[in-house]
This record gives C-alpha cells, sequence and structure tokens, in this order.
C-alpha cells in the first residue's frame, strides 16, 4: 500500500487541471464534466505561480482558494504542485542571473518553462517563500490529497553552465574529494596539462576545442542532478514542517538521463510518472512497460502513480499521431498491470493558446461529445470497478540492472563506438524478457539482488569495485547473470580498470577481452547462432565454454558468447549484440537454467500477461492484446477471447 491510497481511498484518475486558462463561469461546466468521467483527483497549480503571485511578495489566492472548494466540494482530491517548475517573468527581470545557461553560454531566456538556474539562490528564496505560502494556506484544506513538487525535474535543462552553478560544482567537487590534488587524481589530469592547483580554476564542461575531460563531464552530470535534487528537499522540508502526514512526490519524465532517478527515489514517498508512448512506433508499448518496471522497482515494489499520459495525440513530436480507438484503455491498464495506482492525464481542458494547443486533453476544443471523452470516462468507470486491485504489488524473479552514472558515463564521448546508448543497451535486453511474459524489475547496482534469480546487466561500462564484488557474489551464491560487452571497462571516475579487460569481472566470466572490435555505422556480423550487430570483440577463454563463435572476418572462430560455472552460478557473457531471435534464445537459456517461469506459459505473441499481488493472496490477472486483431488466450481458468487492443482483468486465489 502506498500513502496515497488512505488518503484518497480509490484509484487516482483524472487530469492536470488548469483553471487559470479560462473564466470562472467554465469551471462548473468542468465540475459536472469531472463527475461524469468519473475523476477522483486532479493536478493543480502546476503553472500558477505567475497568478498567485503577481508581483514579488503580493499573493492572490482568492481565485484559487475557490478551484480548491470547488473540487471538495465535488469530492475530488487535489495533487496540490508547488507552482515552482515555470517563474514569473518578473524573477528573470529583478534577477537575471536565475536564468540558466548552456554549455556554449547561451542564456535560456523567459517565454517557455523551467528557466531557471538550480543553484541560484534568488530562484530558491522566491520559490521557498511561494512554497510556505501555499501549504500555510492550504494545509488543512479537505481537498489536499498529497503534494507535487516542481513538475518533470530536469526535463528542458538538466545541466546549467553559468557562473552559480560553477561556483557550486566548485563546493560539490571540494565535498566529494576533499583537495584538489584527489581531484587531479580521479579527473587524470596529469592528460592534456589539465592539473589544477586551486579548485578555482575549475569550471564545468562548456564548450571547449575538442573532447572535455571524461571525469568532468560525468561528475557534473552528477553534480547537476544533486542541484536539482536540493531544489526538490529544499521544498518538501517546508512540507514535512507545515504538513507532516502528507505525502509528496515529483513526476519523474523519461528513463535514460536528465537527473539520477534512484538517487532521487528515497526521498519520494511514493513514486511518479509521466508517460508518452508513440502511437506512429510499433513497439512503444514494451518501452513503456520498462519504465512502468523501473517506476515500480524504484518505490521497492510498492504501487506508482501515472500522473501524465496523453488522451490522444501530443504536440512536441515531428509528427503527432493520435491513439487508435481503444488504445488509450489498453495503455492505461498496462501501467496498472505493471503497478500503478492512478491514472491521470495531461490536461483536463485543451487550451486555447499556448506552446501546448494541440496536445489531447479530456476534454477537447469541441467539448466532452466525442470519442476521446467517452473512452476516458469509460475508463473511469472501470477504473472505479478496480478497488480490490489497489495497494497489490508485483513478485519478479528476474532483475535487469541499470545505473544512472554508467548511462551518462557509457554515452560520453572518446568511445570505440559513438552510437551505444543506454537506451538501446536496456531495450534490446528487455524486450526479449516482455516478450516471453517474464516479469522484471529494473533496479540500480544497489538493491537486494539475492531475492532474484537471475540478473541482466546489459553494458555496465562503469563499474564501482565494490558493486563488482556484489555481482561476483551473486554468482558465487548461485545466481544467474547474464552481461553484454564493454562491461567492467572502467572505476567511478571513467579511469580503466588496468589488468585486463574486463579486469573486475575476468574471473567471474572465466574471459579475457584482448582487444574491441567494433563493427561499421549500421554493420552485422555472422555468429555461429545468428548474427550481432555494433560490436565484436578478440576474447580469450580463461574456463569459459564457448556457446557460439563469430562465423566471419578476422574472429571467424573465435568466441562470441560464453558461459562460465562459478561457485554455485552461471555467468553468461556477450561479446556482441545478438540480433532478436539469438537474444531472445540466449535470455530463454537463462531463464530455464534459473528456473524463471512466464506470468502466463504459452500466451500468444503480443499478448501481456502479468499477475499484481494482493496481501490477503488474491492474484489478479492482466491480459493486454497489444494486436490488431481478435484472438484467445489459454488461462489456468479457462479460455479468454480479447478483441484488437482489448484488456482482460480477473482474480484468482492462490
Amino acid at each position: 500500500m502506498n500513502l496515497v491510497q488512505p488518503r484518497l481511498g480509490r484509484f487516482g484518475f483524472g487530469a492536470d487541471y488548469n483553471p487559470e486558462q479560462w473564466p470562472e463561469d467554465v469551471w462548473p461546466e468542468d465540475i459536472e464534466l469531472m463527475k461524469r468521467a468519473g475523476v477522483s483527483m486532479v493536478t493543480l497549480g502546476i503553472f500558477s505561480w505567475a497568478n498567485v503571485e503577481p508581483r514579488p511578495g503580493e499573493y492572490d489566492f482568492g481565485w484559487f482558494d475557490r478551484a480548491m472548494d470547488l473540487l471538495a466540494g465535488a469530492d475530488i482530491g487535489v495533487c496540490l504542485a508547488t507552482m515552482t517548475a515555470s517563474p514569473p517573468p518578473w524573477l528573470a527581470r529583478l534577477h537575471p542571473g536565475t536564468l540558466p545557461e548552456r554549455a556554449d553560454g547561451t542564456v535560456l531566456w523567459p517565454g517557455a518553462r523551467q528557466h531557471f538556474c538550480p543553484s541560484s539562490p534568488a530562484y530558491r528564496e522566491h520559490a521557498g517563500r511561494l512554497v510556505r505560502q501555499l501549504v500555510t494556506r492550504y494545509r488543512e484544506h479537505p481537498a489536499l490529497a498529497l503534494w507535487h513538487i516542481g513538475n518533470e525535474y530536469g526535463c528542458h535543462v538538466p545541466m546549467c553552465y553559468c557562473a552559480t552553478s560553477a561556483e557550486a560544482f566548485r563546493t560539490w567537487l571540494n565535498e566529494r574529494y576533499g583537495s584538489v590534488e584527489a581531484l587531479n587524481e580521479a579527473w587524470s589530469t596529469a592528460f592534456w596539462s589539465q592539473r589544477y592547483s586551486d579548485f578555482a580554476e575549475v569550471f564545468p564542461p562548456r564548450t571547449a576545442p575538442t573532447f572535455p575531460n571524461p571525469a568532468q563531464q560525468l561528475d557534473f552530470r552528477r553534480f547537476s542532478s544533486d542541484a536539482l535534487l536540493e531544489c526538490f528537499l529544499m521544498e518538501k522540508e517546508i512540507i514535512r514542517e507545515l504538513t507532516p502526514a502528507v505525502p509528496v512526490t515529483t513526476n519523474f519524465v523519461g528513463a535514460w538521463h536528465r537527473v539520477d532517478n534512484a538517487a532521487w527515489a528515497g526521498h519520494q514517498d511514493v513514486i511518479s510518472y509521466d508517460s508518452y508512448p508513440d502511437p506512429h512506433d510499433e513497439h512503444s508499448h514494451i518501452e513503456a512497460a520498462f519504465t512502468y518496471d523501473l517506476m515500480r522497482s524504484l518505490g521497492g515494489g510498492k504501487p506508482w502513480l501515472l500522473l501524465e499520459q496523453a488522451p490522444s495525440a501530443v504536440n512536441w513530436r515531428p509528427r503527432n499521431a493520435a491513439k487508435a480507438p481503444g488504445q488509450m484503455r489498453l495503455w492505461s491498464h498496462q501501467a496498472v498491470a505493471r503497478g500503478a495506482d492512478a491514472v491521470m492525464f495531461f490536461q483536463w481542458r485543451q487550451s486555447q493558446g499556448g506552446a501546448e494547443r494541440f496536445h489531447s486533453a479530456m476534454v477537447s476544443h469541441g467539448g466532452a461529445d466525442n470519442r476521446v471523452f467517452r473512452e476516458v470516462a469509460e475508463l473511469g468507470a472501470e477504473l472505479a470497478g478496480l478497488g480490490g486491485v489497489l495497494g497489490s504489488g508485483m513478485e519478479a524473479e528476474t532483475a535487469l540492472l541499470m545505473d544512472w552514472p554508467n548511462g551518462w558515463a557509457l554515452e560520453s564521448n572518446a568511445h570505440p563506438v559513438a552510437d551505444l546508448t543506454l537506451r538501446e543497451a536496456n531495450l534490446s535486453h528487455y524486450r526479449p524478457l516482455w516478450e516471453a511474459g517474464v516479469s522484471a524489475d529494473v533496479v540500480p547496482p544497489s538493491a537486494d539482488l539475492s531475492r532474484y534469480r537471475l540478473l541482466v546487466v546489459p553494458n555496465l561500462y562503469l563499474v564501482e569495485t565494490e558493486v563488482a564484488e556484489r555481482l561476483v557474489e551473486y554468482v558465487r551464491g548461485g545466481g544467474q547473470l547474464v552481461m553484454s560487452f564493454f562491461s567492467g571497462i572502467v572505476d567511478g571516475c571513467d579511469r580503466v580498470h588496468l589488468g585486463g579487460y574486463p579486469a573486475p569481472f575476468r574471473e567471474l566470466l572465466g574471459l579475457t577481452v584482448e582487444e574491441f572490435c567494433p563493427l561499421p555505422e549500421g554493420g552485422t556480423i555472422g555468429l555461429s547462432g545468428g548474427s550481432g550487430t555494433i560490436w565484436s570483440e578478440w576474447i580469450n577463454t580463461e574456463g569459459a565454454e564457448v556457446l557460439q563463435t563469430f562465423a566471419e572476418g578476422e574472429l571467424a572462430g573465435r568466441p562470441a558468447v560464453t558461459r562460465h560455472r562459478f561457485g554455485d552460478g552461471v555467468a553468461y557473457y556477450l561479446g556482441t549484440r545478438p540480433d532478436p531471435a539469438s537474444m531472445a534464445a540466449i535470455l530463454a537459456m537463462a531463464c530455464e537454467a534459473a528456473g524463471v517461469e512466464p506470468a502466463l506459459p504459452g500466451a500468444p505473441a503480443g499478448v501481456e500477461a502479468t499477475v499484481r499481488h494482493s496481501a490477503d493472496g488474491t492474484r489478479w490477472l492482466f491480459l493486454l492484446n497489444h494486436n490488431d486483431f481478435e484472438l484467445t488466450v489459454r488461462t489456468p481458468s479457462g479460455e479468454v477471447p480479447l478483441a484488437a487492443r482489448d484488456v482482460h482483468i480477473s482474480p484468482a486465489t492462490s
């Protein structure tokens, strides 16, 4: 159970509500339509700062009071935003130092959103003052369900390179390393005459003649995530002081860069996420499943909140596809199937003007007499009938390891290849598990690994010694591990582990990599059991069993995929990125050896099957047909017909 459920008592269902965009005589109609749609909660106030504080220190909460009271009168809970995601124009006019800068010195001006430097004292001072006013005013309001701090931190400005950020970066480095000598050692500054004699000489990795220092880039990513986290924690401290019993959250966005979600997760009472799969991408639901598993895992398996999604099309892609009939319902239930206790939208009423005027909403420009509103209202009624699912969790015996600093370092420059991304690495390993119906958590290296039978490790380029030792002990103790190439290469400062690749894992894997042999862009290489892409390498076995060999070129006949029995467990190694069928076969082999079973054996292709487990022992089976045709699914309880893009949910006591 998460902390929101007792306060709300039902599924969170609704949208971002922005009443300031509309005359007040529209608001009663909003409330009536919300009742028709089954709305139980709205997110209020995300972009309201300029309206409630039109001039510094002058507050106008009257209109906001009336909106809060209307929602309370309709028994609609409020996820109340702290309004600090988009400062009012007067802040930039009075304090131009609050504006962020890019690496090339370009100042990002007002006129959009997120135009603030997180290290700016003026921004923090004014944001903190607003939050204190807001929390003091509404801490006992009957509509208040939870606090929503900021909004999509780092979405547009994950890093600021201004002078204020530079000074904060120096302070952060001093706290991390303790001395400029230790910094020089960590950053390998003997290379290219970069040695520092004082922290005052250190700058953010601004635009430089060629490749910036890799360790400098990595630490600046860490610092930038921490700087934004400091803003979040500043607001959270005020909220905790005044409303200690009201849960707090912030909406994560994306799973690849921006902020270190794993470092932030422990500071959230409940994990929230904004999800925008692309209807034009036939595999986008698989990536969505990955991020949902990640959000559930970040919360330690507790239910999480889908705080934003689009009822139909978005506005910010080059081509903005509308969701097909039934697709919004299908994708909404996919989030619930993977642990969500809320299904929310951006936004309630489609904006008449502004940058997101063509982003779909629960109520469109044409009103509520249309397919989109009918579908969201039907979904609201369905969720209202799923009260038994609330608070239930999932049980996974497989985990995929994901580490944000590793991703930042993996995608840095001056590497053997420039197109190896964390997104591609994760999805290439996750997709076969999804297609096989195997439930997986997505966990950081600090997680308790002992609960998993199988651990999948995609391209763990950066690995600290203690993390490597944990993986070694996991396999020694009986775990099954699948690791891909370019793993165990550098430490936390992006310095190469000496002693032959992959030094921390040579004994575990029973091999050494003599040389990297990246493939041409778009190139492939034959394997004895398929083909590989992106990468190949010269592998010498040191006890490992060869499962597949390279089948062409200078590496013909040499090991490509290996298996090594180590202690009571087994470690597999992939010296290339196998084609999807080959990757599926390798992971199926590992799953079988580990005793990992799918949620529903024999489920048809394109049918997603998951199980949520309630504390009382009830098991909720979710079947989601991502195909555009009808089919029948065999379950232990009998055959279930599913129309195209259909959903079936049924309880079964174990």
